[in-house]
């Protein structure tokens, strides 16, 4: 009897698998982490992630595009890295800021436990302090389900930022190496992603190496894994074979062929202002090719820099002025995607126009809802000055404001952060019968502006219809134009919680259908 509780509260306790990476940034430890749980879950066991950020920031909240890629917000609001965005795709998980840890988390609560004595005294060190608080976070966080379920997972499935010789990675592989020896080696699993120089002259043959080679898309990833036996060997390391069975990816591998067979193709132009480094609107990529294959189709994302749009470019720089807004024409749906900063706002304003203008399918994504908003304002009511607070403090017609209870005095974690109900004004709106009809809906946020109340009468008679709303009645949330196929903004992100392996975010997807 006693044997067999111990057995049964062993396989019960949480299980690790590390991902490391080394050589150079980038090769791809995010999909593997994401890939290996979906491996893991299709054998039976229930799996969870947490990323490891060793940089010093408390969050990604602050840091800009171009360097770290995409903010991804999660449904508590946590600013997070967007490698959480894929563990949320692929592992139809809802994760919590919790889940991605970084340096600046772990001291943050460090000296606030040293300030309240919570040390007795001691001097305060690296070693076991920061290493403890590592661990425990760890072990805290993998013990809470993120699969609607009560109990913790079977797995958690660590990714370790950054590259192992990075200095600011040292405390957290040392607490790494101490809750590996803590836990046993029938508990925790490491695997390391390296670039290996295949050698076909020596020959040699080297156990548990998998082989990720460059695939048309990353949902062959996991099939590659099984088809090399990882979760075998994962399975083995950490004891669960009478917990698990044979990898049922059957609807995975329908998923990722048919991308593979679709022939017809449709051009989205997104017109942004981070277009240098894609990863800036990773979960909106991701988003337009969940739809897209759901209508078939294959997205041909056209890229284009909202400045090349804009006047002064036909002087500045004609011959990327005259490229595209020959994109821009050239494409079946026009998406405006959020954003900060005055920079490209001209140039997003002139395609919303031309959207609005030509009856091409438009969709305005939180700043993209609030352009379509000032380019009415300007070209339909005639206000020549309307503009947003963001870009012109003194203008008399403030059509976005600055929301009230945000503060203008620090920028982290200080906007209107995650999942948020909005409730439909007009049940018979295009947007709400994309839902299915449903009172209201529960999007994901992140903004700091809002649309001006005081100029939604006005707006709503030119024919701007704002059909959603927040539960107070004030605070705009969807826009429709009237009298257009496909006209809409939205002051959420439905990117976020855009899933391949669910119905994806029906406004994208009807986007696309509608062409």
């Amino acid at each position: 009897m006693a044997a067999a509780a111990a057995e049964e509260e062993g396989r019960l306790a949480t299980k690790y698998v590390l991902i490391t990476g080394g050589v150079v940034s980038g090769l791809g430890k995010g999909v593997t982490a994401s890939s290996v749980g979906v491996v893991l879950k299709s054998c039976g066991l229930r799996v969870t992630c947490i990323k490891i950020d060793p940089y010093l920031n408390t969050d990604a909240g602050t840091m800009s595009p171009f360097e770290h890629g995409e903010v991804f917000v999660l449904d508590d609001g946590g600013e997070v890295d967007l490698d959480l965005g894929n563990y949320e795709r692929f592992l139809d998980v809802t994760l919590t800021r919790e889940n991605n840890i970084t340096t600046g988390k772990i001291y943050q609560s460090v000296i606030e436990k040293e300030r309240k004595g919570d040390y007795l005294g001691k001097t305060v060190q690296v070693v076991p302090h920061v290493t403890d608080e590592i661990k425990n976070w760890i072990q805290s966080v993998s013990s809470v389900p993120v699969d609607g379920q009560t109990r913790p997972a079977d797995v958690c499935v660590i990714e370790l930022g950054g590259t192992v010789g990075d200095i600011e990675s040292m405390p957290f592989i040392e607490a790494l190496r101490q809750l590996s020896f803590s836990l046993g080696k029938d508990n925790f699993c490491l695997i390391h992603v390296s670039l290996v120089p295949v050698l076909g002259v020596v020959g040699e043959q080297v156990e548990n190496i998998l082989d990720i080679h460059d695939v048309p898309n990353i949902w062959h990833v996991p099939l590659i894994l099984r088809n090399q036996k990882a979760h075998e060997a994962i399975i083995k390391q950490l004891n669960l074979a009478r917990s698990t069975g044979p990898p049922e990816l059957r609807d995975w591998t329908q998923m990722a062929e048919s991308y593979d067979n679709l022939s017809n193709s449709v051009k989205i132009a997104l017109v942004g202002k981070y277009n240098n480094l894609t990863d800036s609107y990773l979960s909106v990529v991701k988003a337009l090719l969940h739809s897209s294959v759901a209508c078939s189709l294959k997205p041909s994302i056209q890229w284009v820099a909202a400045s090349d749009l804009e006047d002064a470019a036909a002087t500045s720089a004609p011959d990327a002025h005259a490229k595209s807004w020959e994109t821009l024409k050239d494409s079946s749906c026009i998406l405006i995607p959020g954003g900060f900063g005055d920079r490209g706002i001209s140039g997003m304003i002139l395609a919303a126009k031309y959207a609005r203008e030509n009856k091409v399918l438009y969709l305005g994504i939180c700043l993209g809802m609030q352009i379509s908003v000032i380019e009415m304002s300007r070209h339909v009511l005639g206000l020549g000055d309307a503009d947003s607070e963001e870009f012109n403090k003194d203008t008399p017609d403030r059509v976005v404001m600055y929301m009230p209870e945000v503060s203008k005095t620090h920028m982290g974690n200080t906007m209107r952060l995650g999942c948020r109900r909005t409730f439909f004004r007009k049940p018979d709106s295009l947007t709400s019968k994309l839902y299915g009809s449903p009172p209201h809906v529960d999007e994901r946020h992140r903004h700091r502006y809002e649309v001006n109340p005081s100029f939604v009468p006005m707006l709503e008679k030119a024919g701007l219809q704002f059909v959603g709303c927040d539960e107070s009645g004030n605070r705009m949330e969807i826009v429709e134009l009237q009298d257009h196929p496909f006209y809409i903004g939205v002051q959420y992100h439905p990117e976020f919680k855009s899933k391949a392996s669910k119905t994806v975010a029906s406004i994208y997807r009807s986007d696309i259908g509608s062409d």
